[in-house]
């Protein structure tokens, strides 16, 4: 035991050994651009129980140069959203590791004291429905930038459902976020194949045939799985 603590002691960590987060780590790095940015309704925690750092991660190890806005704020100028401006490749949304309405209240529709995903616990740092308040800003400042989904909330909510906290039924998320695909579940090898393809240039609203994906279509629409 007092060998592993001696070794973190001596273990020297730089802003650069986590996630970009900010302006100025990427200056640091002498990045001029990003190729994904992660949007997530948690604090950055690097550890693997935090989605967001996983997949953060696991886009990193394909080569990317990736970002990550822990709880941008959706309340003032924007300004969180903004900041890395377009990436070459994507843009990603998880609400965090809860549904963001099981986050906020309890089953008798109360409003929780605290966030235990948010530091200090403070509340109040993600909106109600988060991926889609999330999404619709994405997507009305990029409009052309493929924007995918994920994580707990995006999951559960793909398909209609039935939502306790309004008492009525919802659509699949991705009518009301208008992402481009979503991925569900443990989705870390659906994503390094997307990620592949979308270097090559395939165009996302084509990608129909990766696993544990959702994507849109009309009803008279073709696509290769129908």
């Amino acid at each position: 035991m007092l060998q592993i603590k001696k070794r973190m002691e001596e273990a020297k960590y730089t802003i650069t050994d986590w996630l970009l987060t900010s302006r100025k780590e990427m200056t640091m790095r002498g990045w001029e651009n990003t190729d994904v940015i992660l949007f997530s309704g948690d604090a950055y925690v690097d550890h693997p129980s935090f989605g967001s750092a996983v997949i953060g991660r696991v886009l990193e190890a394909e080569g990317l140069k990736v970002a990550i806005v822990p709880q941008p704020n959706w309340q003032d100028d924007l300004r969180d959203f903004k900041k890395f401006g377009k990436p070459n490749l994507f843009f990603a949304i998880t609400a965090g590791c809860m549904d963001s309405m099981v986050n906020h209240y309890t089953a008798n529709k109360r409003k929780r004291s605290n966030d235990a995903y948010t530091p200090g616990g403070k509340p109040n740092f993600r909106p109600d429905y988060t991926t889609i308040t999330y999404s619709k800003i994405i997507k009305d400042l990029f409009p052309d930038t493929p924007l995918i989904i994920g994580g707990i909330e995006a999951s559960l909510r793909r398909l209609t459902h039935y939502d306790y906290w309004s008492d009525k039924l919802m659509p699949g998320i991705l009518a009301d976020t208008e992402a481009d695909l979503l991925f569900y579940g443990m989705g870390e090898k659906s994503l390094v194949e997307f990620v592949k393809l979308v270097q090559k240039g395939v165009p996302v609203k084509s990608l129909t045939t990766i696993p544990q994906t959702v994507f849109k279509v009309s009803q008279d629409d073709d696509y290769a799985t129908k």
